[in-house]
Protein backbone atom coordinates (compact mmCIF):
# COMPACT_ATOMS: atom_id res chain seq x y z
CA UNK A 1 0.00 0.00 0.00
CA UNK A 2 1.32 3.42 -0.93
CA UNK A 3 0.99 6.17 1.66
CA UNK A 4 -0.49 9.42 0.45
CA UNK A 5 1.49 12.24 2.01
CA UNK A 6 0.64 15.87 1.43
CA UNK A 7 3.11 17.34 3.89
CA UNK A 8 6.81 17.97 3.58
CA UNK A 9 9.29 20.41 5.06
CA UNK A 10 10.54 21.31 1.57
CA UNK A 11 7.38 22.85 0.09
CA UNK A 12 4.34 24.41 1.74
CA UNK A 13 0.97 22.90 0.83
CA UNK A 14 0.26 26.02 -1.24
CA UNK A 15 3.50 25.56 -3.19
CA UNK A 16 2.76 21.86 -3.71
CA UNK A 17 -0.67 22.75 -5.14
CA UNK A 18 0.85 25.50 -7.30
CA UNK A 19 3.46 23.24 -8.87
CA UNK A 20 1.06 20.32 -9.33
CA UNK A 21 -1.36 22.72 -11.04
CA UNK A 22 1.48 23.65 -13.40
CA UNK A 23 2.06 19.95 -14.10
CA UNK A 24 -1.67 19.55 -14.77
CA UNK A 25 -1.50 22.37 -17.32
CA UNK A 26 1.27 20.44 -19.07
CA UNK A 27 -1.03 17.37 -19.08
CA UNK A 28 -3.59 19.25 -21.13
CA UNK A 29 -0.95 19.93 -23.79
CA UNK A 30 -0.47 16.18 -24.27
CA UNK A 31 -3.89 15.78 -25.88
CA UNK A 32 -4.71 14.34 -28.31
CA UNK A 33 -1.24 13.24 -29.43
CA UNK A 34 -0.50 11.05 -26.39
CA UNK A 35 -3.49 8.74 -26.86
CA UNK A 36 -3.93 5.88 -26.03
CA UNK A 37 -1.51 6.78 -23.23
CA UNK A 38 -2.89 9.08 -20.54
CA UNK A 39 -2.13 12.81 -20.79
CA UNK A 40 0.53 13.17 -18.11
CA UNK A 41 2.30 16.42 -17.27
CA UNK A 42 5.39 17.22 -15.28
CA UNK A 43 7.40 20.17 -14.01
CA UNK A 44 10.86 20.19 -12.44
CA UNK A 45 11.51 22.80 -9.76
CA UNK A 46 14.74 24.22 -8.35
CA UNK A 47 14.85 26.99 -5.78
CA UNK A 48 11.09 27.53 -5.96
CA UNK A 49 11.13 28.10 -9.75
CA UNK A 50 10.05 25.83 -12.58
CA UNK A 51 13.20 25.01 -14.57
CA UNK A 52 11.77 22.39 -16.98
CA UNK A 53 8.40 21.16 -18.23
CA UNK A 54 7.22 18.11 -20.09
CA UNK A 55 4.19 16.15 -21.16
CA UNK A 56 3.62 12.72 -22.65
CA UNK A 57 4.07 12.70 -26.40
CA UNK A 58 2.77 10.32 -29.02
CA UNK A 59 3.22 6.57 -28.40
CA UNK A 60 6.87 5.58 -28.51
CA UNK A 61 8.13 9.07 -27.65
CA UNK A 62 9.20 10.24 -24.17
CA UNK A 63 6.68 10.28 -21.37
CA UNK A 64 6.22 13.49 -19.36
CA UNK A 65 9.03 12.80 -16.89
CA UNK A 66 11.58 11.98 -19.59
CA UNK A 67 10.46 14.97 -21.68
CA UNK A 68 11.01 17.29 -18.71
CA UNK A 69 14.43 15.77 -18.02
CA UNK A 70 15.36 16.26 -21.69
CA UNK A 71 14.19 19.89 -21.50
CA UNK A 72 16.37 20.32 -18.43
CA UNK A 73 19.44 19.19 -20.33
CA UNK A 74 21.64 16.14 -20.28
CA UNK A 75 24.36 17.79 -18.21
CA UNK A 76 22.00 18.94 -15.44
CA UNK A 77 22.77 17.90 -11.89
CA UNK A 78 19.76 16.34 -10.14
CA UNK A 79 20.81 17.78 -6.79
CA UNK A 80 18.31 20.33 -5.54
CA UNK A 81 15.67 19.39 -8.11
CA UNK A 82 12.12 18.36 -7.29
CA UNK A 83 9.70 16.81 -9.76
CA UNK A 84 5.93 17.26 -9.75
CA UNK A 85 4.12 14.76 -11.99
CA UNK A 86 0.38 14.20 -12.35
CA UNK A 87 0.47 10.39 -12.58
CA UNK A 88 2.71 7.79 -10.97
CA UNK A 89 5.84 7.25 -13.09
CA UNK A 90 5.63 3.97 -14.96
CA UNK A 91 7.44 0.94 -13.56
CA UNK A 92 7.37 -1.10 -16.76
CA UNK A 93 9.19 -1.00 -20.09
CA UNK A 94 7.03 -0.68 -23.18
CA UNK A 95 8.02 1.37 -26.21
CA UNK A 96 9.82 3.63 -23.76
CA UNK A 97 11.99 2.90 -20.70
CA UNK A 98 10.55 2.82 -17.19
CA UNK A 99 10.09 6.42 -16.02
CA UNK A 100 10.53 5.38 -12.39
CA UNK A 101 13.94 3.87 -13.17
CA UNK A 102 14.86 6.90 -15.29
CA UNK A 103 14.11 9.11 -12.29
CA UNK A 104 16.33 6.95 -10.08
CA UNK A 105 19.22 7.54 -12.51
CA UNK A 106 18.47 11.28 -12.83
CA UNK A 107 19.61 12.20 -9.34
CA UNK A 108 16.32 13.90 -8.46
CA UNK A 109 15.74 13.19 -4.78
CA UNK A 110 12.14 14.41 -4.27
CA UNK A 111 9.06 13.59 -6.36
CA UNK A 112 5.47 14.72 -5.82
CA UNK A 113 2.83 12.59 -7.56
CA UNK A 114 -0.77 13.63 -8.15
CA UNK A 115 -2.21 10.12 -8.11
CA UNK A 116 -1.34 6.45 -8.45
CA UNK A 117 -1.66 4.79 -11.84
CA UNK A 118 -4.31 2.02 -11.70
CA UNK A 119 -2.66 0.16 -14.58
CA UNK A 120 -1.80 -3.26 -13.07
CA UNK A 121 1.78 -2.88 -14.31
CA UNK A 122 2.08 0.16 -12.00
CA UNK A 123 -0.43 0.65 -9.19
CA UNK A 124 2.28 1.58 -6.69
CA UNK A 125 5.20 -0.25 -8.33
CA UNK A 126 6.70 2.98 -9.71
CA UNK A 127 6.47 4.58 -6.28
CA UNK A 128 8.19 1.58 -4.66
CA UNK A 129 11.04 1.63 -7.23
CA UNK A 130 11.72 5.28 -6.43
CA UNK A 131 11.43 4.87 -2.66
CA UNK A 132 13.70 1.81 -2.69
CA UNK A 133 16.32 3.99 -4.38
CA UNK A 134 16.04 6.63 -1.66
CA UNK A 135 13.85 9.14 -3.48
CA UNK A 136 11.50 11.03 -1.17
CA UNK A 137 8.09 10.42 -2.81
CA UNK A 138 4.84 12.16 -1.84
CA UNK A 139 1.55 10.92 -3.33
CA UNK A 140 -1.79 12.71 -3.41
CA UNK A 141 -1.08 16.36 -4.23
CA UNK A 142 -4.25 17.83 -5.83
CA UNK A 143 -5.38 14.24 -6.25
CA UNK A 144 -9.11 14.90 -6.74
CA UNK A 145 -8.40 17.58 -9.36
CA UNK A 146 -5.87 15.40 -11.15
CA UNK A 147 -8.24 12.41 -11.12
CA UNK A 148 -11.11 14.47 -12.52
CA UNK A 149 -8.92 15.26 -15.51
CA UNK A 150 -7.19 11.88 -15.93
CA UNK A 151 -10.05 9.46 -15.14
CA UNK A 152 -11.38 9.17 -18.71
CA UNK A 153 -7.89 8.20 -19.94
CA UNK A 154 -6.72 5.82 -17.23
CA UNK A 155 -8.68 2.77 -18.24
CA UNK A 156 -8.41 3.28 -21.99
CA UNK A 157 -6.80 1.00 -24.55
CA UNK A 158 -3.45 -0.72 -23.98
CA UNK A 159 -0.75 1.82 -23.22
CA UNK A 160 2.80 1.89 -24.48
Amino acid sequence: MVDRDKSTATFSEQEQRQFMAAALEESRMALPGCLPNPPVGCVIVRGGEVVARGYTGSPGTPHAEAAALLALGLDADGDGLTMFVTLEPCAFVGRTPSCARTLVRSGIRTVFVGTLDPDPRNNGAGIEIMRAAGIDVHVGVLESTVLRFLAPYLLSAQRT
